[in-house]
């Protein structure tokens, strides 16, 4: 009997380290990528400066930002690695080698990635930031030191001040309960807290994913090459050639006041030309066949994640299973999360990547964001700190978020399936429909304006003086037969 015992404990003790040691690994390879990706962006010269104590808080605050958006790129894969982990353990159900893959592990991933990104929204974000724009208190020496006593205090002083807010919310809201005494700060305030910042997040995922899947051909579509349809390339290079050559002359030889107005169009001229010398030199099947594809993808993403919705509305309606809740054993192995079995998982996981990359795509062109927008070397710490709690707040939402349209049937684990709001039935079902309305007005308002921008770059009106809403369809298809004939 003893020795069963011994050996049970044993085993739970090799399984604890197992799972320690997968999480450490996979936090230090996103931790690497994330800080390769934030070295890309930084602004040099914030680090190589005369001021070695201006140089190593940076240093401290990037390390912070690298911790945040590595928790940021772990929220993203959750669902992925615990939709794709189950498939596997279908597939190999007595595979000694996937005996590591277990709900223990999936659930520990869950509950790590709940703590750190609460963790960093509410403690070292701040903290980074009142730590570069900190200078000491007055009258105090001088050093590193004295920028963390000033940045703890204001840090202090700024969760008072949310921990107050966060009371007379909940008095307002839910009076008989607001009325607990401070030792239910961790039973009850804080849970609180992260159940508000989640509804934020899922609110901010709202506005800017249907943006962002409207966005996402424009921007695809200018990394690609397009057909050329009835448009003659080399004509439209050689103009541009000239153009370019005229505008550089001008900025070279002559005097004048709009230089500024100059080399601002000198370089669109100049990547248009680029543009176009990619589309000459791009092959047949490039040409006329990648485009198309992509762009089929695309719409085929989008139309299948607003058909899902909607039959999740209607699972709503009907069958209380929908709602989204919270699990404490994720059961691996048992069942496939999709009624299609690994194919439809697989679509599961696809679609979920391409609404995150989508939300990304409408939180950077929204008008509100855009000043947020790093760039290659020219992005200093106050603006990287900005991105990565935003990063974190998007990321993090994305479970509820995919979980609350009905893309996946994984339920919620550990903290994230606990949300004040996610009971209430009138929230969710709004939600649904909000976001398949907008998702369809801006995909019907996105196909038509591209099918006639297209049509009237091919017969050459946009060259007219004329708007786009003023080009009648009889011009558009005389123009088109003059052409060809």
């Amino acid at each position: 009997m003893e020795r069963d015992e011994v050996t049970l404990r044993e085993q739970l003790f090799h399984n604890r380290v197992r799972e320690t040691i997968i999480c450490v690994l996979l936090f230090t390879c996103l931790y690497i990528l994330s800080y390769l990706i934030l070295t890309h962006f930084k602004k040099t010269a914030e680090f190589i400066t005369d001021d070695a104590e201006d140089a190593t808080v940076n240093k401290i605050a990037l390390w912070l930002c690298t911790f945040t958006l590595s928790v940021a790129v772990c929220a993203v894969l959750l669902l992925p690695i615990s939709i794709l982990s189950n498939e596997v353990l279908l597939a190999f159900p007595h595979s000694y080698y996937m005996q590591w893959l277990n709900g223990s592990l999936i659930r520990g991933l869950w509950n790590l990635v709940f703590l750190f990104s609460n963790l960093s929204l509410v403690f070292l974000m701040p903290f980074a930031y009142f730590f570069i724009e900190s200078e000491g208190f007055a009258g105090s020496r001088k050093g590193v030191m004295a920028r963390v006593y000033e940045a703890v205090v204001l840090l202090l002083l700024l969760a008072l001040l949310v921990m107050g807010i966060v009371w007379v919310a909940s008095a307002l809201l839910h009076d008989n309960i607001a009325r607990k005494s401070l030792y239910d700060m961790w039973e009850y305030y804080l849970p609180y807290l992260y159940s508000g910042i989640s509804l934020c997040g899922v609110l901010l995922l709202l506005l800017c994913t249907p943006f962002g899947l409207s966005r996402m051909f424009s921007v695809t579509g200018s990394l690609l090459v397009k057909p050329r349809l009835l448009e003659d390339v080399e004509d439209t290079l050689n103009c541009t050639t000239f153009e370019e050559a005229t505008l550089l002359r001008k900025i070279n030889y002559g005097r004048t006041s709009c230089w500024v107005k100059l080399k601002r169009d000198y370089q669109t001229v100049q990547s248009k030309r680029i543009a176009l010398e990619m589309r000459r030199k791009a092959s047949a099947w490039q040409r006329n066949l990648g485009y198309p594809l992509v762009m089929l993808a695309l719409l085929a993403m989008t139309v299948m994640c607003v058909l899902m919705v909607c039959f999740n509305v209607l699972e709503l309606l009907f069958d209380e299973k929908a709602m989204p809740r919270g699990m404490d054993d994720p059961h691996l192995g048992m069942a496939s999360f999709s009624m299609f079995g690994s194919l439809g998982a697989a679509v599961q996981v696809v679609l979920i990547l391409y609404l995150m990359v989508s939300s990304l795509v409408g939180f950077y062109s929204s008008p509100l964001f855009t000043s947020l927008l790093p760039r290659a070397q020219d992005t200093n710490l106050t603006q990287i700190i900005a991105n990565c709690v935003s990063l974190l707040i998007l990321s993090s939402a994305l479970p509820v978020f995919s979980r609350t349209l009905g893309i996946t049937r994984f339920d919620l684990l550990g903290d994230f399936g606990r949300h004040n709001w996610l009971g209430n039935f009138y929230i969710v079902f709004l939600y649904n429909m909000m976001f398949a309305g907008l998702t369809s007005a801006s995909l019907i308002k996105t196909v038509t304006w591209a099918v006639q921008r297209e049509l009237i770059r091919a017969f050459g009106l946009h060259r007219l003086p004329l708007s786009r809403s003023t080009v009648p369809f009889r011009l558009l298809l005389a123009s088109g037969l003059s052409k060809i004939q």
